[in-house]
């Protein structure tokens, strides 16, 4: 039978090594500051002074020791039980208190609760609810500062039950072949909520899976501060002059609840006393008392100083007034702002690119322009890409900053915004855009809140080859441009022409925000144009007026503009406003409500299928600010409300193509 971490015997043993008295007696400090700061969180609890409290009492040995063996320059990834991570770090008391009271001082606004939070001053970057994708965030951290050429090493933190996670194993691969200074600690409590470890995986130890990934790692007593102080000190001086990613796995246990509510009744008395004997902090006391380093007298007053400091902190931020809720304010918080810095709106002499070329050329532009820019993609590199968008990229960039991706889109997607977080940027290609399924959580978790959390920038292009047209099923032609656009945070641009494929990628690499650009892949070799050779941006957020007429107002993107134009070029006779929307989020609604006005007639014609799409929420839009223009009800095209099939005769009835012509002239004759 496989040993557990409530079998695992623990023989605390504290060795001195060379480490002075003063060291020795600070690491008690910094354990002793978050085990006070949490016994007053816990009775504030009980008064219901705060809300919600995720203990990690039992445990401090690991949030202090790792913390202690990192430089201050070095970024940490904690989770909501490493309270020790923060108070090591010299975070001002009142603003976690803030934080958890959901004051304006705290680090979120009153925005998100307890951990869930960052900070670019303390090097210190949260976790979302979902646990896994921080893993692919400190790879990519990692990354920024390999490219960098820094020595630093990033650590982040993890449960047991959150190695059973996807993104789990996708980052440590990630670490593992691109050879990313990242040491991952795993705090192996013995529950992950209320599931026993021998419920969560089938190995001897976590470390153990250190093996299938290449991977060097490491078992340490997480009761022992100063083994795990001297250990992971010792690794990470390591890993600044031989970069590598490290497993370790701490073994220690959760005395109390997932969150207080929850509380233990699911964990035997008997084993719970047993790790309480082992208590990481009264056992380190007893040895610096045993060695004359600590007397009880200064153990009262050391503890008296720092109550003192807790209690003061804790009345400042609860003084301090409640948010006062700001709707301007709330609603500018969702993006970063920014300025575009170049642009070249009257640029027309170029040379005549396929649509396809655009987008290479504009990705080529842009990694000249920002040299931390790195592009992350399967197939990007050597091959060029499955569309050959990045070929000959290597041979100018390299393959540091051109890298192809093991097949996982979760993780790195993470790893961009960990580059955004060392002050770089990234483009992150899907193979196809079908697969961003597989990377959707931290798309429209991470990405899409970071700013409106922290104030930190999400500086991420995610490339979207997408579309129908070519026969290639349901799994490679989804235009899924709707699952992104519900999403406050994220920017969702869909251009029709390589003028704007290369003007609004451009853009969108130019913005520290978010981007899902899309690019229609029937569009690649069968649209051609003059495209300035020159670096210009096409605005996010403006549509263009491709002609205009009082009869009707036709608003489409992407592929559907070209089915549009074709329709008008078989009936010159029709006068139409044909708008090319370019951008779906932000969407340019003054453009849409000002052609609506004039034409009194509108129909929006949509590849994605029809229920839930983007022309759903036009429709509502302008109906509700145009209504007393209109002169008919306003009419959606779209595709089938089935998956999109392979056969090429049923992919046409599928797609709106057809039935788009019959739609507009039965809105004309109403």
């Amino acid at each position: 039978m496989r040993e557990t971490p409530q079998d695992f015997e623990l023989q605390i043993t504290f060795e001195k090594r060379e480490y002075s008295n003063d060291t020795l007696l600070d690491m008690y400090l910094k354990m002793l500051k978050p085990r006070l700061i949490e016994e007053k969180m816990l009775l504030l609890l009980r008064q219901g002074k705060i809300s919600k409290w995720f203990s990690g009492i039992g445990q401090e040995a690991v949030s202090v020791g790792v913390t202690a063996a990192m430089d201050m320059s070095e970024y940490i990834l904690p989770m909501h039980r490493n309270l020790g991570v923060f108070t090591t770090r010299n975070i001002p008391l009142y603003r976690l208190f803030a934080q958890w009271q959901g004051k304006k001082s705290g680090f979120t606004k009153g925005r998100d609760r307890s951990f869930h939070f960052g900070s670019q001053e303390y090097k210190i970057v949260g976790m979302i609810s979902h646990l896994g994708p921080q893993m692919g965030v400190a790879c990519g951290i990692a990354l920024g500062h390999k490219l960098q050429k820094k020595r630093d090493v990033t650590a982040v933190f993890t449960g047991d039950g959150g190695t059973s996670e996807g993104d789990f194993h996708e980052a440590m691969n990630i670490a593992s072949v691109w050879k990313l200074p990242v040491l991952f600690c795993v705090e192996n409590n013995g529950y992950g909520l209320s599931t026993p470890t021998d419920q969560q995986y089938n190995c001897k130890h976590i470390a153990d899976r250190g093996i299938g990934y290449g991977m060097e790692s490491h078992i340490i007593d997480g009761n022992n501060v100063l083994e795990v102080y001297h250990q992971v000190k010792r690794i990470a001086d390591s890993v600044r002059y031989n970069p590598r990613p490290v497993l370790i796995e701490f073994k220690t246990f959760r005395v109390r609840g997932h969150e207080e509510a929850s509380g233990t009744k699911y964990v035997p008395e008997e084993l719970i006393s047993h790790w309480e004997s082992k208590d990481p902090l009264m056992n380190y006391r007893q040895f610096l008392i045993d060695q004359g380093i600590l007397s009880i007298g200064e153990d009262v007053k050391k503890k008296a100083i720092i109550k003192t400091e807790i209690d003061t902190h804790w009345r400042r931020a609860n003084e301090e007034e409640a948010i006062v809720p700001d709707m301007e304010g709330e609603l500018n918080d969702v993006f970063m702002g920014y300025k575009e810095t170049i642009d070249l709106p009257g640029v027309t002499s170029g040379k005549e690119l396929r649509f396809i070329d655009a987008v290479s050329q504009a990705l080529f532009q842009g990694m000249e322009k920002f040299e931390t820019l790195v592009l992350m993609g399967q197939d990007i590199a050597a091959y060029g890409g499955v569309f050959k968008i990045t070929e000959g990229f290597v041979a100018t960039f390299g393959e540091d900053r051109v890298r192809n991706t093991p097949i996982c889109e979760s993780a790195v997607i993470s790893a961009g915004y960990g580059v955004a977080v060392t002050g770089g940027k990234s483009v992150v290609e899907m193979q196809f855009a079908d697969f961003v399924s597989s990377g959707f959580n931290p798309i429209v978790n991470l990405l899409a809140k970071s700013h409106y959390r922290w104030g930190q920038c999400a500086d991420v292009v995610i490339r979207m080859p997408c579309g129908a047209g070519v026969g290639a099923g349901p799994f490679h032609s989804q235009t899924n441009e709707s699952w992104f656009v519900t999403t406050p945070g994220l920017k969702v641009v869909y251009p029709a022409f390589p003028v704007d494929a290369k003007g609004l990628l451009l853009s969108a690499i130019e913005d520290p925000n978010p981007v899902l650009y899309f690019e229609h892949k029937a569009l690649y070799r069968n649209i051609r144009q003059e495209v300035p050779e020159e670096y210009y941006l096409t605005p996010i957020g403006k549509a263009a007026v491709l002609s205009e007429g009082n009869a009707v107002t036709i608003i489409s993107y992407g592929a559907g503009v070209h089915w549009v134009l074709e329709v008008l070029a078989s009936n010159p006779e029709i006068a139409a406003d044909v708008i090319d929307l370019r951008t779906l989020q932000p969407l340019d609604e003054e453009t849409i409500y000002a052609s609506v006005r004039k034409t009194a007639k509108v129909i929006i014609l949509q590849e994605d299928s029809l229920f839930g799409g983007i022309a759903s929420e036009i429709s509502a839009k302008i109906t509700e600010n145009c209504f007393q223009y209109l002169d008919a009800p306003v009419k959606r095209v779209g595709s089938l409300d089935t998956p999109i099939p392979f056969d090429l005769e049923l992919e046409k009835q599928y797609l709106p193509q057809k039935r788009f012509e019959k739609e507009l002239f039965s809105l004309l004759q109403f």
